[in-house]
């Protein structure tokens, strides 16, 4: 991933948080369990935009059925910590309405984790996608930032876009498949983050 350094302050949406002391980018991955997926996402998505100084931008996760209080699965550290990400200091929490409120980008393993966020959130439908839906409108459609995924969501159908399956009682080859999956999907997604940052 290409790895632009930038200067400015980062352009809000135009109905997004209203205070200044709040940082101005947020980024919400969902998964079920909140020990394998949505965490692998949330620590690569921090150590990709760190390397790309994207100041103001914070990526958190949350599950559907979360695990309350575990920390990342063994098997998830593992391929987590290869793939240059941190799987030190996380705790799982439950998916409320709240945190889906206080995104500005929610993605999600699977299109029903999507429908999940959605039935509690769903003032959230234009910032809600799976990552692989992001991930396509990033890559193949004219998307300047963040702001324009919820207009060229039509241009993928539900058809079209894949979930990413669940880890869990699988083997850890199954494991480090889902963690290069999700690795492939994150960078175009956060080059878009930068865009979005620009003055």
């Amino acid at each position: 991933m290409s790895q632009p350094v930038h200067t400015g302050t980062a352009r809000r949406w135009p109905d997004t948080h209203t205070d200044s002391k709040e940082l101005l980018l947020r980024l919400l991955f969902v998964c079920t369990g909140n020990i394998c997926r949505s965490p692998v996402a949330e620590r690569l998505a921090t150590a990709y935009a760190a390397r790309l100084e994207l100041a103001d931008f914070q990526a958190t996760s949350a599950g559907t059925r979360a695990v309350i209080g575990h920390p990342i699965h063994a098997d998830a550290v593992t391929v987590l910590e290869k793939l240059g990400g941190d799987g030190a200091d996380f705790a799982a929490r439950q998916l409320t309405p709240r945190i889906a409120l206080e995104a500005d980008l929610v993605l999600t393993m699977t299109k029903a984790h999507r429908d999940r966020v959605l039935e509690g959130a769903p003032r959230q439908l234009n910032r809600t996608f799976t990552l692989s839906e992001a991930a396509r409108l990033a890559t193949e459609f004219d998307a300047r930032d963040v702001g324009d995924l919820a207009a060229l969501r039509s241009h993928v159908s539900t058809h079209e876009v894949s979930d990413i399956a669940d880890p869990i009682g699988r083997s850890p080859d199954f494991f480090a498949a889902i963690g290069s999956q999700i690795a492939g999907l994150l960078p175009p997604i956060i080059e878009l983050c930068w865009r979005s940052s620009l003055p």
